[in-house]
Protein backbone atom coordinates (compact mmCIF):
# COMPACT_ATOMS: atom_id res chain seq x y z
CA UNK A 1 0.00 0.00 0.00
CA UNK A 2 1.15 3.35 -1.00
CA UNK A 3 1.07 6.19 1.26
CA UNK A 4 -1.71 9.20 -1.00
CA UNK A 5 -1.51 12.41 1.14
CA UNK A 6 -3.77 14.81 -0.49
CA UNK A 7 -3.08 18.38 -0.81
CA UNK A 8 -5.63 20.76 1.19
CA UNK A 9 -7.20 23.71 0.57
CA UNK A 10 -7.19 26.65 2.83
CA UNK A 11 -10.57 26.61 4.14
CA UNK A 12 -10.05 23.03 5.55
CA UNK A 13 -6.78 24.14 6.62
CA UNK A 14 -8.26 27.13 8.97
CA UNK A 15 -11.33 24.95 10.39
CA UNK A 16 -8.61 22.32 11.87
CA UNK A 17 -5.90 25.41 12.75
CA UNK A 18 -3.04 23.51 14.81
CA UNK A 19 -1.02 21.09 12.41
CA UNK A 20 1.88 18.91 14.01
CA UNK A 21 4.03 17.30 10.97
CA UNK A 22 4.82 13.89 10.64
CA UNK A 23 8.34 14.08 12.24
CA UNK A 24 6.17 15.80 15.34
CA UNK A 25 3.41 13.18 15.94
CA UNK A 26 6.24 10.51 16.00
CA UNK A 27 8.41 12.16 18.58
CA UNK A 28 4.98 12.64 20.55
CA UNK A 29 3.98 9.34 20.31
CA UNK A 30 7.06 7.96 21.14
CA UNK A 31 7.65 5.81 17.23
CA UNK A 32 9.82 5.67 14.74
CA UNK A 33 9.05 8.10 11.07
CA UNK A 34 8.36 5.01 9.52
CA UNK A 35 5.89 3.68 11.91
CA UNK A 36 3.97 7.28 12.12
CA UNK A 37 3.76 6.99 8.40
CA UNK A 38 1.98 3.87 8.63
CA UNK A 39 -0.70 5.20 10.85
CA UNK A 40 -1.09 7.33 7.93
CA UNK A 41 -1.19 4.56 5.57
CA UNK A 42 -3.74 2.43 7.81
CA UNK A 43 -5.43 4.99 8.35
CA UNK A 44 -5.13 5.25 12.12
CA UNK A 45 -4.25 9.35 11.48
CA UNK A 46 -5.60 11.58 8.41
CA UNK A 47 -2.30 13.21 6.71
CA UNK A 48 -2.33 16.29 4.23
CA UNK A 49 0.35 18.64 2.57
CA UNK A 50 0.35 22.12 3.14
CA UNK A 51 2.13 23.83 0.93
CA UNK A 52 4.78 20.96 0.39
CA UNK A 53 7.03 19.68 2.60
CA UNK A 54 6.70 16.12 5.01
CA UNK A 55 2.79 15.30 5.93
CA UNK A 56 0.88 17.59 8.28
CA UNK A 57 -1.55 15.69 10.91
CA UNK A 58 -3.91 18.11 12.92
CA UNK A 59 -2.82 18.14 16.39
CA UNK A 60 -6.29 17.37 17.54
CA UNK A 61 -5.59 14.17 16.70
CA UNK A 62 -3.27 13.24 19.72
CA UNK A 63 -4.49 12.89 23.13
CA UNK A 64 -1.17 12.85 25.17
CA UNK A 65 1.39 9.92 23.77
CA UNK A 66 -1.14 8.29 22.04
CA UNK A 67 -4.07 8.86 19.17
CA UNK A 68 -7.37 9.82 20.41
CA UNK A 69 -9.53 6.75 21.13
CA UNK A 70 -11.63 6.42 18.90
CA UNK A 71 -10.44 8.22 15.77
CA UNK A 72 -9.22 5.47 13.70
CA UNK A 73 -12.87 4.11 14.31
CA UNK A 74 -14.54 6.83 13.03
CA UNK A 75 -11.76 7.78 10.34
CA UNK A 76 -12.39 3.67 8.73
CA UNK A 77 -16.42 4.68 9.11
CA UNK A 78 -15.96 7.87 7.12
CA UNK A 79 -13.79 6.69 4.05
CA UNK A 80 -16.28 3.90 3.93
CA UNK A 81 -19.00 6.07 3.58
CA UNK A 82 -17.39 7.38 0.25
CA UNK A 83 -15.65 10.27 1.93
CA UNK A 84 -12.27 10.87 0.73
CA UNK A 85 -9.35 12.55 3.47
CA UNK A 86 -10.52 16.44 2.95
CA UNK A 87 -13.99 15.94 3.08
CA UNK A 88 -13.48 13.74 6.24
CA UNK A 89 -11.44 16.48 7.82
CA UNK A 90 -14.19 18.93 6.86
CA UNK A 91 -16.87 16.59 8.84
CA UNK A 92 -14.44 15.92 11.85
CA UNK A 93 -13.59 19.76 12.53
CA UNK A 94 -16.93 21.55 11.43
CA UNK A 95 -18.92 22.67 14.54
CA UNK A 96 -22.34 20.57 15.75
CA UNK A 97 -24.60 22.02 17.40
CA UNK A 98 -26.00 18.81 18.47
CA UNK A 99 -22.70 17.71 19.72
CA UNK A 100 -22.25 20.59 20.49
CA UNK A 101 -18.86 21.58 18.98
CA UNK A 102 -17.02 19.40 16.20
CA UNK A 103 -16.92 15.94 15.90
CA UNK A 104 -13.23 15.28 16.73
CA UNK A 105 -13.90 17.63 20.20
CA UNK A 106 -16.64 15.22 21.08
CA UNK A 107 -14.09 12.34 20.34
CA UNK A 108 -11.71 13.64 22.34
CA UNK A 109 -14.14 14.42 25.16
CA UNK A 110 -15.05 10.26 25.15
CA UNK A 111 -17.91 10.43 22.79
CA UNK A 112 -15.93 8.60 20.16
CA UNK A 113 -18.90 6.02 20.04
CA UNK A 114 -21.91 8.72 19.47
CA UNK A 115 -19.31 10.65 17.01
CA UNK A 116 -19.13 7.05 14.99
CA UNK A 117 -22.66 6.25 15.38
CA UNK A 118 -23.57 9.62 13.41
CA UNK A 119 -20.59 8.99 11.06
CA UNK A 120 -22.51 5.37 10.10
CA UNK A 121 -25.30 6.86 8.99
CA UNK A 122 -23.31 8.63 6.17
CA UNK A 123 -23.66 5.92 4.25
CA UNK A 124 -27.29 6.34 3.84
Amino acid sequence: MTLSVAQIDRETDELVGEWLTLTEVARRLGLSAGRAKQLLKDHKLIGVRRGGGEPQVPAAFLAGDDVAKGLPGTITVLLDAGYDEIEALRWLFTPDDTLPGAPVDAIRAGRHTEVKRRAQTLAF
